[in-house]
Parts: C-alpha cells; sequence; structure tokens
C-alpha cells in the first residue's frame, strides 16, 4: 500500500499504513517506545509528529533559540496543505 491518494485528499481518507508511508517518504523516524510517534531532524529544528484520535499533532524545537512550538491539524484537511505546514518548520 505504498501508493498515496491525490495530495488534495483528506487525511482521514487515508489508511494508517498510508500516512505511515508518507512520514517515511519525508525523512520521518517512528519512535519506538511510542508507536503513534514520529521523529524529524533539520537543521535548525526538529518535529515530534503524534498521530493522535481526532488530529495530527506537531511539537517543533527550534535548535537556535530553543523554544517550542505546537500546532495541530485535523484530518479533515488534505494532505498537501499538512505536508506544507508541518515540513516548512515552526
Amino acid at each position: 500500500m505504498n501508493t498515496l491518494p491525490n495530495p488534495q485528499t483528506p487525511l482521514y481518507n487515508h489508511a494508517l499504513p498510508q500516512i505511515e508511508a508518507w512520514l517515511q517518504q519525508k525523512g520521518c523516524v517512528r519512535d519506538e517506545t511510542d508507536i503513534h510517534c514520529w521523529e524529524l531532524e533539520h537543521s535548525q529544528w526538529s518535529a515530534r509528529i503524534c498521530l493522535d484520535i481526532e488530529e495530527l499533532q506537531v511539537t517543533y524545537r527550534d535548535r537556535l533559540e530553543g523554544g517550542i512550538v505546537e500546532r495541530s491539524f485535523k484530518y479533515s484537511c488534505p494532505r498537501a496543505v499538512v505536508e506544507e505546514a508541518i515540513f516548512a518548520g515552526p
């Protein structure tokens, strides 16, 4: 199930394996102790992406200033919108 739906498809129309494959394709690594969460490393920030029941939650850590930014995205959002927002950073 590596084929992803159209990027304008809401996340709730993606099967869980498709969402997991998408996160892996974007460079995220699954947290082995908290398997519904994924880690993403960037040169200036890192992010923890958690697949919660009603939304996708992202916690960013700024490597330069040390600040934390939290964002959440409803599964009704199109994957393209969520992808652009998450991977642009805090």
